[in-house]
């Protein structure tokens, strides 16, 4: 690190669990968006403050004015933008020597096994199940740990499904792909504006402690949140023999 950078992370060094050594590995890192909205803001913004080196980003969606409520990297100023391209400028904006890949698209299977491959950790910040289980699916092969998050209305969860630990389930586990799940999102069901933040910065620190190898993750527990009653509740998660997506070939 040079003068500059010991000077800008020098909160994290003084953290005997992180230190040089951590920040180093924070600054070698690569890690993968997948949406660039509630979840995605809080998330690209402190992993962009922390010094994680490279992030891309990928969403299909333009800035509009009803996400303003809770999306906070996007601003007045951009609306009709690209979500990714606002977020490229919000990044530069908290710290410019990181290296932002924008994807304005709807990643289909192949693009995201593609972008798994090139990353050290994805974060699932979707609101789509679809998305979520291509995502997971690409995690499981390529091995990557991921970081999955929602929210709607007041409730929110955060859980680290890591295919390099041998008794982690994928998310595919908990939420087969095979079971029906009716779709539910923000423009029918409204969320809670802090909700998206709360868990946003969750999935942001998870992700930190796998890149810098610092304490325990969410590995096997399903963290739930319910900031209506300011409850928090864990659930632990076990992997599935038969899951179709990471269960040993017989």
């Amino acid at each position: 690190m040079d003068d500059q950078q010991l000077l800008r992370y020098s909160r994290h060094l003084l953290l005997d669990e992180l230190g040089i050594e951590g920040q180093e590995k924070l600054l070698a890192s690569h890690a993968l968006i997948v949406g660039a909205g509630g979840l995605g803001s809080p998330v690209a913004l402190y992993l962009a403050s922390a010094g994680v080196g490279t992030i891309t980003l990928v969403d299909d969606d333009a800035v509009d004015l009803t996400n303003l409520q809770r999306q906070i990297m996007h601003t007045e100023a951009r609306i009709g933008q690209a979500k990714v391209v606002s977020a490229q400028q919000a990044i530069a904006a908290i710290n410019s020597t990181v290296k932002v890949r924008t994807f304005c698209e709807r990643a289909d299977a192949q693009r995201l096994s593609e972008l798994v491959a090139e990353a050290d950790v994805a974060l699932d910040c979707t609101d789509n199940f679809v998305t979520r289980h291509a995502l997971n699916r690409a995690c499981v092969q390529h091995r990557r740990p991921l970081v999955s998050g929602a929210a709607i209305g007041f409730d929110g969860q955060v859980a680290v499904y890591d295919p390099r630990c041998a008794d982690s389930p994928c998310y595919a586990c908990v939420f087969p792909p095979s079971t029906a799940v009716e779709e539910v999102r923000c423009a029918t069901m409204g969320v809670f504006a802090p909700l998206v933040g709360v868990v946003g910065t969750l999935q942001a620190a998870e992700a930190l402690k796998l890149l810098s190898q610092t304490g325990a993750s969410l590995t096997g527990r399903l963290l739930m949140l319910n900031l209506r009653d300011a409850e928090f509740n864990e659930v632990r998660l076990a992997r599935q023999p038969t899951c179709p997506v990471c269960a040993a070939p017989s």
